[in-house]
């Protein structure tokens, strides 16, 4: 069964960490570039990350506190979450979109082929 599975969210004080793993079954994560994405209550879902062959992008909401990366060993993708502030709170979801749609400037969520069913993630002290 071809799918993504988060894990990782919880509840942390503001200026704590999280880290946020993207478990990839079925197919093999590496062949795309992989991106999260959150979404607050009344709020559209937009992305902060995205990590493929050739292109890093963060949101500037969160440049210089939160690090993507990718283990293809274990076909798994990681957002690790530093210096957490209340505005994080959301649910944060995993996806894949074709390499040429994460870029520098951003990621393109209309082509996202797989979404992960979302973790939560709440800021809060």
């Amino acid at each position: 069964q071809v799918q993504l599975v988060e894990s990782g969210g919880g509840l942390v004080q503001p200026g704590g960490s999280l880290r946020l793993s993207c478990a990839a079954s079925g197919f093999t994560l590496n062949s795309y570039a992989v991106g999260w994405f959150r979404q607050a209550p009344g709020k559209e879902r937009e992305g902060v990350s995205c990590f493929g062959y050739s292109s890093t992008y963060y949101a500037d909401s969160v440049r210089g506190r939160f690090a993507i990366s990718r283990d293809n060993a274990k076909n798994t993708a990681y957002l690790q979450m530093n210096s957490l502030k209340p505005e994080d709170t959301a649910v944060y979801y995993c996806a894949t979109v074709p390499n040429a749609y994460c870029s520098t400037y951003g990621i393109n969520r209309y082509y996202v082929t797989i979404w992960g069913q979302g973790t939560q993630v709440t800021v809060s002290s």
